[in-house]
């Protein structure tokens, strides 16, 4: 591999259900991130539950979102760049550590009982943009960490353990987040001790990473100019297996998602209370987990492309049985439903990305696919909030998850390269690239 690292080379050619893990750099990673992504989990938790109880709005809940996804529509471009230009691992570092200050910020206000909430929105766009630099970085590291013959294990175990995080973050944040303590500490409750949590979380994470042997891969030196940073729209857009993927990813998810009105649902239609909203948030990542771990036995192997499509129309369908079921476990299941499919269309559209993208672009392609990450996540709960003040929770999400159909509907149609994708290798999907965008080539 162009990529290549210590981690990487010392793991060896072995294949099996686990062979990414034989890589040392690759172990490391994955225990900070299943670390990291626990106490970031919690976090939103608390930090969803502290808004909605400050203000009662749906609207200023959703601002939550737009605040984390603001900082990577204006910085995501230069982010790419700087993943392509710089030792990655060492930018990792320098942005967790912003997010701890960031997490410090959260705990403070806690600890002072702020009754405010542009204080958090404030904290929350540092986090963002810690998230802008970091995750371009973050996803163009993964391959120096293992073989390329371990790479799609490498994925879906990563997808496995950061859905396992998914799970448990939210219960933990759900645990803690009632908790008070009497006398001198009865100050330190809440929303509090969910922070100091995660701020821990945060500094195992520096630990674990430091730690880490991987070599800078090989940088790119062009000039920090307009063209350098547009390069990765431009591949991505000529690449129309690689643009399909991301941009039905964005618009299903961007339409479909219900999680920034799980606070709403628990509170005022479920009944369920902190709990029970802890548990709808952790539902999805049942599913999406359960199907990891099969996918790790048994990898995909053939037509890659189509059940894509079909398990993001089955998203789309459970986001709609949700928005409208006012029963507890019918609500579970469908969030489970709906964790399960998307966690299918995440491997896949993963597979496309890192294998169908040359090494030195990978920063700047990172930084398109988490600019469009951002805007069906955190955007997308923006928009959910505006929809459920607009129209009401139930007919927000309804309507989303009728959009997330149609939208697959039109992918099938418009990309045909990704309805035909077949194998989730390199040639597979490097081969698929270029008979798509033979009569238009990337500069």
């Amino acid at each position: 591999m162009a990529d290549g690292c210590s981690g990487a080379a010392e793991a060896g050619t072995e294949s099996g259900a686990a062979s990414a893990f034989l890589s040392r750099d690759f172990r490391l990673y994955q225990t900070a991130r299943l670390l990291v992504i626990l106490g970031a989990e919690a976090q939103t938790v608390a930090v969803a539950w502290q808004v909605y109880k400050m203000t009662g709005s749906a609207l200023d809940l959703g601002l939550t979102g737009l605040a984390l996804f603001v900082p990577g529509l204006f910085f995501m471009l230069a982010a790419g760049h700087v993943a392509d230009r710089y030792d990655r691992r060492w930018i990792i570092l320098t942005c967790y550590a912003m997010q701890a200050l960031c997490t410090f910020a959260l705990l403070w206000f806690a600890l002072h009982g702020i009754t405010r909430v542009w204080p958090i929105y404030t904290v929350l766009l540092g986090i963002g943009l810690g998230r802008a630099f970091s995750g371009p970085a973050a996803s163009a590291l993964l391959p120096s960490l293992v073989p390329k013959e371990h790479f799609v294990n490498a994925i879906t175990w990563g997808a496995t353990i950061f859905q396992f995080a998914n799970i448990a973050g939210p219960m933990v944040g759900g645990v803690l987040l009632p908790l008070s303590f009497p006398g001198r500490f009865s100050g330190f409750n809440g929303a509090a001790v969910v922070y100091a949590f995660t701020l821990m979380t945060l500094l195992a994470f520096l630990t674990l990473v430091g730690a880490m042997r991987t070599r800078p891969a090989r940088v790119v030196k062009n000039a920090f100019n307009l063209d350098t940073m547009l390069a990765g729209f431009k591949y991505v857009w000529h690449a129309k297996l690689l643009l399909g993927s991301i941009s039905l990813d964005l618009f299903a998810v961007l339409l479909g998602g219900a999680a920034a009105l799980l606070p709403i649902y628990a509170s005022d239609i479920l009944h369920v209370g902190p709990k029970g909203f802890a548990l709808l948030r952790a539902m999805p990542s049942v599913g999406a987990l359960a199907i990891s771990l099969v996918m790790t036995v048994r990898p995909i192997k053939r037509d890659a492309g189509k059940l894509m499509l079909f398990c993001v129309g089955i998203f789309g369908a459970a986001t709609v049985v949700f928005g409208l079921s006012k029963t507890m476990w019918v609500s579970l299941l469908a969030l489970v439903i709906v964790g399960a499919s998307d966690m299918v269309s995440v491997v896949v559209r993963s597979s496309v990305l890192q294998l169908a993208t040359p090494p030195d672009m990978r920063g700047r392609v990172s930084a398109v696919n988490w600019l469009f990450i951002g805007a069906s996540n955190e955007f997308g709960e923006f928009e959910s909030g505006v929809t459920a003040q607009w129209w009401g929770a139930v007919r927000a999400v309804v309507v989303g998850g009728i959009g997330s159909m149609m939208v697959t509907g039109a992918a099938s149609v418009l990309f045909p390269a990704l309805r035909n994708a077949d194998r989730l290798t390199a040639e597979s999907l490097m081969a698929s690239n270029v008979e798509e965008s033979v009569a238009e080539p990337v500069e």
